[in-house]
């Protein structure tokens, strides 16, 4: 991958075109939920409610490992565009819809396109940045995907509350024009184009199998029993379609998830674990919204407010178990301890009735956070830490995958609790109530899930409602939470392995909230290793490459002395600005250079005040310096040390055995990464 030098202002152009995609598609996957019950109410549908959500995680889960390909083989630039298009497209439909299903379909487009911006814009990192930069940047889209996670569901209420449940979709529309006119302008086609076998046959087989499932899921018990002719076609069809997708798998180029994963004991308990994870967020958060708005009649923005302690905790927790992973390298506790406190959080929400303060409710969501978030950091962590480098781009997009299939499945079958139960519950209050006329039972009916509707009912059918409502919504925690106890009793088998330099990068922000990522094992390793080198030890690193090389120099001479090996012709000066030192420093270490007989000096006054005799000093002078043979063996030990420290950190993997590793390794070295942080070790 070529990748083209830019100055800051033409980065944070492409970054902010970047950050603004990503944050769209991330905030379209929450930012429904406490619009739910308006939406309901306006276009009817209570019973299938859960396709909003479902569809769009669905149609997401099916298209990422496709686009990160289609990025490798037509330009990321081109792909991202497409995507984005296809997204507003989505967009601009779903707030047109006349009724549910249309909804629902729309929702669909609109996953086709998010799940491209979400890989694409990972992706356009390594055309946009040099690989020593990679790790800083893509913390920020961790960053933008928390965020998002975070206000998704308060926006959402705030356009229904304020304007329309509609605007939460029409708000994408000028943001992502923005975004393509951005993008447009400055990020760079790719001149290299990557061939790859894209899976289609694999892709095509997840996604049937899951739409599957979850119709299965959804339909069953609430249009049709569950021992049916049509919800036994459902089960037996997927059961098929997984059947025929492993073996297509078993015989893909490059499989969409490879079959041998799955003998790896970690990868499978991770992957199940990151299944109930997914399924307890958007499953909770979907259903919170519903309880808060027709149990405790809080308005849409009410209930996003009143939902932020469920993501405060998630956020909490998950930057701080990152945080003790890496100072321990102990990380089997915290999914024990996180899946444990899950089942606590889940069944405190199931004890919510009408009667229950805010404050009380909030405490109960806070603790489910807590929960959630031990959990998510462990996920991408563990499976780096355990399969092979062949594996490792699979692996890690594999963890985030079963969280969005998680998040599909849990979705629909909570839905089908809730619209179960629900029904029945109806009508052993209406048979508890014979009194209330047939006249405000169809009224009843009509009212759905919509608060503004609810509060027109008379008192008695009111309350009956809003107590079969809470006790359908009962069930759907007590379910949640025998859920997140299979998941507990799983992750006692999740074994404790010693914790790999490479996966200890993936304790950021981006891992916790697990941000989408291309099915790429080079570029994983080009994050960790960015990452790594990035962190507050690298001048114990630096340090410990010119020990190793047997080299009595400050690190800021040791950076000096490399970059002016591979860059001859540049002046002191120049280096300190492009490389963020400051200029006293390299000055500094110019000067050990010349006293050590590494470098010949070429000074000379600087153009613009030549003719002011006054004005010439030292800090006037542009100095330049040629490498001595002493100089040039000496940056040639420092720079085959760094190659060797960065090796070290594979933990294992062969670098000889892939040449593009073995590659990065080498452009690593040469830059011997520089920072205020660095060159002030001495």
């Amino acid at each position: 991958m070529v990748v083209r030098e830019r100055d800051s202002r033409g980065v944070l152009a492409v970054f902010t075109g970047l950050m603004l995609v990503m944050l769209m598609a991330a905030l379209d996957q929450t930012i429904v939920s406490t619009a739910l019950p308006t939406i309901v109410g306006d276009l009817g549908g209570l019973n299938h409610i859960s396709w909003v959500v479902t569809a769009y995680l669905l149609a997401q889960t099916a298209v990422m490992p496709v686009y990160g390909k289609l990025g490798d083989m037509y330009g990321r630039k081109v792909v991202l565009q497409v995507a984005l298009v296809v997204f507003l497209v989505g967009s601009a439909l779903c707030g047109l819809a006349t009724n549910l299903t249309e909804l629902v379909a729309f929702r669909a487009i609109q996953g086709l396109g998010g799940g491209g911006l979400q890989v694409g814009a990972m992706a356009a990192i390594g055309d946009v940045v040099t690989p020593r930069e990679r790790g800083r940047y893509q913390g920020l889209f961790g960053a933008v995907f928390g965020l998002a996670s975070v206000i998704g569901p308060l926006l959402g209420g705030f356009f229904t509350s304020s304007l329309s449940w509609r605007w939460i979709f029409y708000v994408n529309l000028p943001i992502g024009v923005v975004a393509f006119v951005v993008l447009a302008a400055t990020l760079p086609g790719t001149s290299e184009r990557v061939r790859r076998r894209i899976d289609y046959p694999g892709a095509a087989l997840l996604a049937l199998a899951l739409v599957a499932l979850v119709l299965m899921c959804t339909l069953g018990g609430v249009n049709y029993k569950w021992l049916s002719p049509e919800i036994i076609g459902l089960g037996i069809a997927t059961i098929v379609l997984v059947g025929v997708f492993l073996q297509a798998e078993g015989r893909a180029a490059e499989p969409v998830l490879p079959p041998r994963l799955f003998k790896n004991r970690v990868f499978t308990v991770t992957s199940a674990i990151g299944f109930v994870v997914g399924f307890g967020l958007f499953g909770a958060v979907t259903y919170l919204a519903l309880f808060l708005q027709v149990v405790n009649g809080a308005s849409p923005t009410g209930s996003g407010l009143q939902i932020l302690p469920l993501m405060g905790g998630l956020l909490i927790t998950s930057i701080g178990s990152g945080q003790a992973i890496t100072r321990t390298g102990n990380y089997r506790v915290f999914p024990i301890v996180g899946t444990f406190v899950m089942i606590v959080g889940l069944y405190l929400l199931s004890r919510m009735d009408a009667s229950t303060s805010r404050l009380t409710s909030s405490a109960f969501m806070f603790v489910l956070g807590l929960g959630l978030g031990l959990v998510m950091q462990v996920l991408v962590l563990a499976v780096q830490n355990a399969v092979d480098y062949s594996d490792l781009g699979v692996a890690t997009s594999g963890a985030t995958l079963f969280r969005s299939i998680g998040g599909s499945v849990g979705t629909a079958i909570l839905g089908s609790i809730f619209s179960s139960r629900l029904a029945s519950q109806l009508a052993a209050g209406l048979r508890a109530h014979p009194s209330i006329p047939g006249s405000e039972v169809a009224k009843l009916s009509g009212a759905g899930s919509n608060p503004a509707a609810l509060k027109l009912l008379p008192k008695p059918v009111h309350d009956l409602y809003v107590g079969a409502f809470t006790r359908a919504l009962d069930r759907v925690f007590l379910i949640a939470a025998c859920v997140a106890a299979a998941a507990f009793l799983m992750s006692w088998l999740l074994e404790q392995r010693p914790l790999r330099d490479t996966a200890e990068a993936s304790t950021g922000i981006g891992e916790a909230f697990a941000v989408p990522k291309p099915v790429d094992s080079f570029a994983e390793i080009a994050r960790a290793l960015t990452v790594l080198i990035g962190h507050e030890r690298r001048r114990q690193l630096v340090e410990q490459i010119t020990a190793r090389a047997g080299v009595d120099l400050s690190p800021a001479a040791a950076w000096l002395l490399a970059r002016l090996s591979l860059q001859p012709d540049a002046d002191v000066d120049q280096l300190a600005v492009t490389w963020d030192v400051p200029a006293q420093r390299a000055r500094a270490g110019f000067d050990e250079l010349l006293s050590r007989g590494m470098v010949s000096p070429e000074s000379q006054i600087r153009p613009d005040i030549a003719g002011d005799t006054a004005a010439i000093s030292d800090q006037n002078r542009v100095l330049r310096g040629t490498v001595t043979p002493l100089g040039q063996e000496t940056a040639d030990r420092l720079i085959a040390a760094r190659r060797q420290a960065l090796a070290r950190l594979l933990d294992g993997w062969e670098p000889e055995r892939h040449a593009e590793v073995a590659s990065l390794l080498s452009k690593l070295a040469e830059e011997l990464q520089a920072g205020p942080g660095l060159v002030e070790a001495r």
